[in-house]
C-alpha cells in the first residue's frame, strides 16, 4: 500500500473496531488521529496498554457509531462480523481489514501496515526494530541451553505451529514439543499424554490458583501441579501474544525472564 508521506497531506483520522488493530493504531498513530476504539481496548486482561484506551471513545463494534464519527478510514479484523463490513462498505468508509498475526513475520507486517495506513512508517519500523532487537537478546539467552517447552491453555489446548506463540518458541531456538504429541496445527491434549511428553517446561498465561471454571482447573490438576510446580512453569500472560504487534518484544523479553526465574526457584531446591 503505497502512502503519502505525512507532511504532503492531512493526517487520516482513524476508527478502530477491534481489539488487535486497537493496540497497532494507539503504537502508531497521533492521539489525534484516534475518533475511537473498539469495545475491548480497556480490557487489561487482553492489553496491558488499556489505561491508555480511555483517552478515547469507546466504540460498539457495530457500523452505527463509526458511522457517525466519519473517520476517513476504519481498522477492524478480517473475522468482523459481515454486515458490519458490508454496511460500512455500503456508506463510503475506507475499510482495512487485519488477519490474526500467526508468525513473527505477520506481526511485524502488520505493524509496517498500519504505519502505512496513520502515515507514520517510521514509527512502524521502530517497533519492528524493537522485536528484532528482543529476538536477539532471546537468541543469546536460550542458547545457553535448549529446553523442550509446551504451550498449555484451558482444557489442556496445546498450542501447534500455526500459532503466534509458537512462532515465538521457534524463531529463538526453543523446542516446542507439540510436535510430538501429533498436534502439528494445535489440538487438546490429555492429562496423561502431556505427563508422559515431561517437556522441561509448560507455558501458561496466568499463575493464578483459582479455578474460575473447568477450563481453568484442568491447569490446577493435581498432577499436573506436582510434575509442574512454578519452577517448571512460564508464566506468559494472553495479553502478551494474542495480538502480536508491539507487545511480541515483551513477551520475548517476559519468556527470558520467566526462565531466569524458574531456574533461580530449581536452583533453590536444590539447595534445601
Amino acid at each position: 500500500m503505497a502512502v503519502a508521506p505525512a507532511h504532503a497531506a492531512a493526517l487520516p483520522r482513524v476508527a478502530s473496531i477491534n481489539a488487535c488493530t486497537d493496540q497497532l493504531l494507539v503504537a502508531l498513530a497521533d492521539p489525534a488521529q484516534i475518533l475511537g476504539l473498539g469495545p475491548y481496548a480497556r480490557d487489561n486482561a487482553r492489553w496491558g496498554g488499556s489505561a491508555d484506551a480511555h483517552r478515547y471513545p469507546r466504540l460498539s463494534g457495530e457500523a452505527e457509531d463509526v458511522l457517525v464519527l466519519r473517520p476517513d478510514i476504519v481498522v477492524a479484523s478480517s473475522f468482523t462480523k459481515r454486515a458490519t463490513r458490508d454496511l460500512l462498505k455500503a456508506h463510503g468508509e475506507t475499510l482495512v481489514a487485519f488477519d490474526i498475526a500467526q508468525s513473527l513475520d505477520e506481526s511485524k507486517a502488520q505493524i509496517r501496515k498500519m504505519g502505512e495506513i496513520t502515515r507514520h512508517p517510521d514509527r512502524a519500523e521502530a517497533e519492528v526494530a524493537r522485536i528484532d532487537a528482543a529476538i536477539a537478546r532471546t537468541r543469546q539467552f536460550v542458547a545457553r541451553k535448549r529446553y523442550r517447552v509446551l504451550p498449555v491453555s484451558r482444557r489442556g489446548w496445546v498450542s501447534g505451529g500455526r500459532s503466534l506463540m509458537s512462532s515465538l518458541l521457534a524463531e529463538v531456538g526453543l523446542s516446542n514439543a507439540a510436535g510430538e504429541l501429533g498436534l502439528q496445527f494445535g489440538g487438546f491434549a490429555s492429562l496423561e499424554a502431556i505427563l508422559k511428553l515431561r517437556p522441561d517446561f509448560i507455558v501458561v498465561s496466568s499463575d493464578s490458583d483459582f479455578a474460575e471454571d473447568e477450563g481453568r482447573a484442568f491447569l490446577m490438576h493435581p498432577a499436573l501441579d506436582h510434575f509442574y510446580p512454578p519452577s517448571k512453569r512460564l508464566v506468559v500472560p494472553e495479553r502478551l501474544t494474542v495480538c502480536g504487534g508491539p507487545a511480541v518484544a515483551d513477551a520475548l523479553d517476559r519468556i527470558v525472564s520467566e526462565i531466569r526465574r524458574a531456574e533461580r526457584e530449581a536452583g533453590g531446591k536444590e539447595d534445601d
